[in-house]
């Protein structure tokens, strides 16, 4: 069973496809996943709900850490 949390934040490539940026953390690091090979455009409200992603991520992450 995969117990680790996941942040999804959606996004665009430079060709204005749907994508969607990852965060997780892993050994007590925060981890983002891109788009693979592509570039991640983001509207101001996705930059706001990654912010949020990597901000939810580093409390899991320093929570690990503190073990």
């Amino acid at each position: 069973m995969n117990t680790r949390k996941e942040w999804s934040v959606s996004c665009r490539d430079i060709a204005g496809r749907r994508r969607d940026l990852t965060v997780f953390v892993s050994g007590g690091r925060v981890v983002l996943v891109s788009p693979p090979g592509e570039t991640a455009v983001l509207t101001p409200l996705d930059v706001g709900r990654l912010r949020a992603a990597l901000r939810d991520a580093v409390v899991d992450a320093s929570a690990i850490h503190d073990q």
